[in-house]
């Protein structure tokens, strides 16, 4: 795909230096792709690492079978231990041999195959790069080739590093400035990758599809983590929707159509337009249509995904206070997560047609702003009253849904991703994602996908009764419910308005972490975009 140049910026005045642009946000490296013999930057690099993945079992580590040089005390130390994760130092460098132990099937307290293979190996490959090496070999000893999966995923998700797509505002002599993170944790952070061998200890070849499904789900994950990640005044609606455009240019398989608010206002996207009306660049509607290259034995229904793309979130005349603001640049991390699902799709070139429709709004303070107490009627044609313009995101994703369910091609099934309560992440917390539908096989579908791949969803409940909170003496709903009890439900519960009949599961998610936790730092997590993409590998068409 033929990358954009991006113009350069102009130092602002009285400027000491200016900050250089970044790559297109949506252009991300791979490391298990990267050239084992290129020449890539690796000053104060040295010494070689291993990571060993090893089958978990009741038998004692033996170092010397795993082909690791250790010291007599070492290999007893290894021996007598327990522990899924030995770490240390030989003279040939330093070692981590790693055997996640895997848990009840399907019980969510648990994890995976894959998933422990992912954040174990994953949290390794974090540890190693404060070494700075100039090598580093993962090597599988007698596991699953699920595990290899998971462990090369890790790989991927733990190689990505904000700065390197993203430059810090560095002046000449900020170079000892302080920082917010340790040293040691900064020094790794810009250090270059090291050359990556990855092979099988038995000297047995690692499947070419295990490598490629790998490379295709870790970038994925790792796109939705930078859009998340990058700062609110570059991934404006519009920058969104053009970034979009420049992703799939030239694509086969992926077409984008963009609205703008001509085009939403010919559609009556009135609940979208009302969100997005306060702020400098008006709202858009994405729509990502894809269509395998290779037809399947009979035709398919396509399935529908909308992801929510508040790009920022003030709260709108109902403002947040500093503190609830914060973090509100993940607000879009619904529809960050679809983008890197339909760039899996095409990398995979999967037999499964898709729609992909992407609600953007900045849910900004203006004079224009909508306010508590309008009415708004929807593309629908259900009229909704604003009781707080800080549930804005059931608002965009209403009218995107009506989109997607009354499409020319009516979709098999509508699912629908979104940091849309507070409630949902008090009652699962931030790893969990609250799932709610209207179908018990796409839920059960869904469920299952999650916990194989370590990309968690729970089952709440669509309680028909709290509809009654949705209720409004001036208009058929009112957006949120007034008296703050059961948040994530009676959110749902709106959302449900506007599918029909269609089966219909909406992920509420955090789409953040919060700090380390196997591959992952502290920025944009990729939430669901594990869970759909293994999804979409088991789907067959919804059936009644």
């Amino acid at each position: 795909m033929a990358k954009k140049k991006t113009a350069r910026r102009s130092p602002a005045k009285g400027a000491a230096f200016a900050l250089p642009p970044p790559p297109s946000p949506f252009q991300l490296q791979s490391w298990l792709m990267s050239d084992p013999g290129s020449t890539q930057e690796l000053q104060g690099a040295s010494g070689k690492g291993l990571i060993v993945l090893a089958r978990a079992g009741n038998k004692a580590v033996s170092l010397r079978k795993l082909g690791v040089q250790a010291a007599p005390w070492q290999e007893e130390l290894a021996a007598r231990s327990k522990d899924e994760t030995l770490a240390f130092e030989t003279a040939a460098g330093p070692v981590w041999v790693v055997r996640p132990r895997e848990g009840r099937e399907g019980s969510i307290s648990s994890g995976s195959p894959y998933s422990t293979a992912r954040d174990s190996v994953g949290a390794a490959a974090r540890a190693a790069a404060r070494y700075r090496l100039a090598d580093l070999e993962l090597r599988f000893a007698g596991v699953k080739e699920e595990q290899e999966l998971g462990a090369l995923v890790g790989l991927e998700l733990a190689a990505y590093r904000f700065r390197d797509y993203y430059p810090s505002a560095r002046g000449p002599s900020s170079a000892g400035a302080a920082r917010s993170v340790s040293d040691r944790e900064a020094a790794a952070e810009a250090a270059p990758l090291p050359r990556l061998k990855i092979r099988r200890h038995d000297g047995g070849k690692l499947p070419g599809g295990t490598f490629r499904s790998a490379v295709a789900l870790g970038r994925a994950v790792n796109l939705a983590r930078h859009l998340v990640n990058l700062p609110p005044a570059d991934l404006n609606t519009r920058a969104f929707a053009e970034g979009v455009e420049r992703l799939f240019d030239g694509s086969k398989t992926v077409s984008v159509a963009v609205w703008d608010e001509a085009r939403l206002k010919s559609e009556r996207m009135n609940l979208l337009l009302a969100v997005g009306r306060g702020a400098e660049h008006g709202p858009r509607l994405v729509h990502l249509r894809y269509r395998p290259r290779k037809g399947g034995k009979r035709a398919r229904k396509p399935l529908a995904f909308v992801g929510k793309g508040i790009v920022f979130d003030t709260g709108g005349v109902d403002i947040k206070p500093s503190a609830g603001m914060r973090l509100m640049k993940k607000d879009m991390g619904g529809a960050a997560a679809m983008v890197g699902v339909a760039q899996w799709l095409e990398a995979v070139d999967h037999s499964q047609p898709c729609d992909f429709y992407l609600a953007l709004a900045e849910n900004s303070v203006d004079g224009r702003s909508y306010r508590p107490s309008d009415i708004v009627v929807s593309r629908a044609g259900i009229s909704v009253e604003i009781d707080n313009t800080d549930a804005e995101g059931r608002l965009v994703m209403a009218d995107a849904l009506d989109v997607a369910v009354s499409s020319a091609e009516t979709p098999a099934a509508v699912i629908d991703a979104a940091t849309l309560t507070g409630a949902g992440k008090v009652g699962l917390g931030t790893e969990i994602a609250s799932l709610f539908a209207n179908h018990d096989g796409l839920a059960k579908d869904l469920e299952r996908a999650g916990w194989e791949v370590g990309d968690l969803c729970w089952r709440m409940p669509l309680f028909a009764p709290y509809r009654r909170k949705l209720s409004s003496h001036f208009a058929d709903l009112v957006n949120s419910a007034s008296d703050g009890m059961g948040g994530a439900i009676t959110a749902a519960l709106f959302l449900e308005r506007f599918v029909g009949k269609v089966p219909w599961a909406h992920l509420d998610m955090y789409a953040w972490s919060d700090g380390q936790k196997g591959p992952l730092g502290p920025g944009g997590s990729g939430q669901s975009v594990q869970a759909l993409a293994r999804f979409l590998e088991c789907f067959d068409q919804v059936k009644g």
